[in-house]
């Protein structure tokens, strides 16, 4: 339309002009009458303008088409490419260091054999699903005729518009990291460099860092959800510094602390910034043990225990470390410890020494499995000669590596040293409490293992509820590699087992919020690893996960005839010459009560044990619970006379001969009573 002048004098109303028949056709936007009647049925408009209100275009049907494209191929990458080109970096890193450079090629090639697994699945799957619709449209469009052709075209069209929604096309681009300008990245703003840097000056100024950091890099957001952002920092503060303040970073990102990473880039003036949208600790994850169908390298690969913030399994390698685990009950502690030591246990070449803590049967499976090479319940005089015993075993090998031309054990002579030695002692408290009975010599001891035995193949594993000072001391705890602090009550009794400061530093295992199962600060400079951790889920009571995977860490000990009994044991045989009873696989009930196990015993107890158990016999075949020397010699009859019956019953431990009553004899005469041979048999047997 147009308008004439209009004159600030005129009171006149401002002349129109009409749109003449012949005007050039309307530019898109000007709105115009209708010239005419409607041919258009009343349903077809409807459908029209409802479709033109919710934009359902052939641009947006095919928009829909490409996003479900976009979402087969993320779907079929799945993250795999970024995990194994992670994985070649570290290779790359690790050059020069034998034990990490194999550990790394490792997990590079398993990660790239579940690529592949991956790959075959989904393209497996899709092919099925593929074939399926296409039968069924085939099938249906050749009998079901032109309603059932209508009715595949207009699904056909509501499939495409429903994927090619704006949301559903803007959801894709983020998971799949084609975000265009306008999506919003975890940080709450687009994936602008500008917008980034404000939000992080702001966050680390919260902190208490003023600095003028700039961005070298920022990934797009990842399937996951999770995100990293490469800054310098700009001045003197270092990653250490934003490490201590990580908290405080996290709070002003308005995320948890187990939401937000900070580790070094190229220098310590340099940050990796790695932020995720959710809890990654929130679910619970299955142990890879349970898919563990071969013999565990323990040196070398490590063993899986935890996995970290990033999903990244965290092994600990049994070599050359101690390792502490603490926290109060019912924090995780004993399953994080179950997932080590029944690694450890699938390793044919760890020879596993438990000392309970308790009188219950949490770790009776590893003697009934024929695993534990010494088990017993709570026994201070026993642990402090096993300790000696570790000691003696200590020189033992020491002079062996010497004769080798060593001065520390290295993976190729394991076997030829005799294994790697763990000792476990859960609930050190009860050994190592203030009043506890010879708690003076188990400290100085376990101080002493701590210090000398790692170079020949000796580690401990100490388990604590109580993480205080006076249950582990600092000259324990600084030589502990491995400290894995799960919930405690107090930043004191975080510090002793992390160590003195690491509160302070941001470690502190006493704040979790929430608190969950297994999770802790896991400290370990062999496996690379100084963060927050959550143990895998490995359950006994309800699952019976431990006992299985006992039973087939024992087929694997068995065919490399290390099950107890098939090798000789020179800590075992140390306990049974000084204390007369063994422990082996916990006694010879399996129980953890030691005892004498008859394939332990000398020739001479061995006999005292038959004339035992053939007196014995000869009572059950009279009928009664007396008797005398020469009516059982008699019975027993192989060539034993009534005197040296006796004389090997004296020996057994049944004592003289006392005054009993028998049928065929007036009066009262010599013999024995079945309780006195009972209790002798009992005692020699170790019961």
């Amino acid at each position: 339309m147009t308008t004439a002048p209009h004159s600030e004098q005129s009171t006149e109303r401002p002349t129109l002009t009409l749109v003449k028949d012949d005007a050039e056709p309307a530019i898109e936007g000007t709105v115009v009458a209708h010239q005419g009647e409607t041919t258009r049925p009343a349903w077809l408009t409807a459908v029209y303008d409802h479709a033109r209100d919710h934009r359902l275009y052939a641009p947006q049907i095919g928009r829909g088409y490409l996003n479900i494209v976009r979402r087969w191929f993320d779907d079929y990458r799945d993250g795999w490419p970024q995990q194994i080109a992670t994985a070649k970096a570290d290779l790359k890193t690790a050059k020069g260091d034998s034990t990490a450079e194999a550990r790394a090629r490792d997990l590079l090639q398993q990660l790239r054999s579940d690529y592949r697994r991956h790959r075959l699945i989904h393209l497996g799957k899709s092919s099925g699903w593929a074939m399926t619709a296409s039968v069924g449209t085939l099938l249906g469009a050749a009998t079901g005729g032109i309603l059932f052709d209508l009715g595949l075209a207009l699904t056909a069209l509501g499939l495409g518009a429903w994927n090619g929604r704006p949301a559903a096309v803007a959801a894709a681009a983020i998971n799949s990291g084609h975000a265009q300008p306008g999506a919003l990245d975890p940080l709450g703003h687009a994936p602008d460099q500008q917008h980034d840097e404000a939000e992080l000056r702001a966050a680390l100024s919260a902190a208490g860092f003023n600095n003028a950091i700039r961005i070298i890099d920022a990934t797009p957001v990842r399937a996951d959800g999770s995100r990293e952002i490469t800054f310098d920092l700009g001045g003197a503060t270092t990653v250490t510094d934003l490490r201590k303040k990580i908290e405080s970073i996290a709070a002003a990102l308005k995320r948890d602390v187990t939401m937000v990473d900070i580790t070094k880039g190229d220098h310590l003036g340099q940050a990796r910034l790695w932020l995720a949208n959710g809890d990654p600790f929130e679910s619970a994850r299955r142990s890879p043990l349970l898919a563990q169908n071969t013999p565990l390298d323990s040196w070398t690969n490590g063993i899986p225990v935890a996995y970290g913030k990033r999903g990244n399994t965290i092994r600990i390698p049994l070599i050359n470390q101690n390792a502490v685990i603490g926290g109060r009950s019912r924090s995780g502690k004993g399953v994080g410890a179950s997932n080590l030591i029944v690694g450890a246990a699938m390793d044919p070449l760890v020879n596993l020494r438990i000392v309970a803590g308790k009188h219950n049967g949490e770790w009776d499976p590893y003697a009934r499995a024929g695993i534990a090479s010494t088990y017993f319940k709570p026994s201070p005089e026993r642990l402090l000669a096993l300790l000696k015993g570790l000691l003696a075993d200590k020189d033992r090998r020491e002079r062996d590596l010497g004769k080798l031309a060593k001065s520390k054990l290295i993976h190729n002579l394991i076997a030829k040293i005799g294994g790697i030695e763990v000792l476990v002692i859960d609930e050190l408290a009860t050994y190592t409490r203030p009043g506890k009975p010879l708690r003076d010599e188990i400290l100085a001891a376990i101080e002493e293992l701590s210090q000398v035995a790692l170079g020949a193949g000796i580690l401990m594993v100490l388990i604590t509820q109580y993480p205080e000072v006076d249950v582990l001391p600092q000259a324990i705890s600084m030589n502990c590699g491995t400290k894995w602090a799960m919930l405690v009550e107090n930043a004191t009794q975080s510090n002793a087992i992390l160590g003195s400061g690491q509160a302070g530093a941001g470690r502190d295992a006493s704040k979790f919020d929430p608190p969950r199962p297994g999770l802790g600060w896991l400290v370990d400079p062999f496996a690379g690893v100084t963060d927050l951790a959550r143990s895998f889920d490995l359950d006994e009571d309800e699952r019976g996960e431990v006992t299985s995977l006992l039973q087939r860490a024992a087929t694997f000990r068995q065919t490399a005839e290390r099950l107890v009994g098939q090798w000789d044991d020179p800590i075992e045989k140390y306990l049974l010459d000084v204390t007369g009873l063994s422990s082996a696989a916990g006694g010879p009930k399996r129980d953890g009560a030691p005892g004498r196990a008859v394939h332990e015993m000398t020739e001479a107890q061995r006999d005292q044990v038959g004339a035992l158990q053939g007196a014995l016999m000869a009572m059950d075949h009279f009928g009664r619970d007396e008797a005398q020397l020469d009516e059982m010699a008699g019975f027993i009859a192989h060539g034993v006379t009534p005197d040296e019956l006796g004389e090997l019953l004296r020996k057994a431990g049944a004592g003289g001969t006392v005054k009993i009553t028998v049928p065929h004899k007036a009066g009262r005469v010599n013999g024995y009573r079945r309780a006195d041979l009972e209790d002798a048999l009992s005692f020699l047997k170790g019961a």
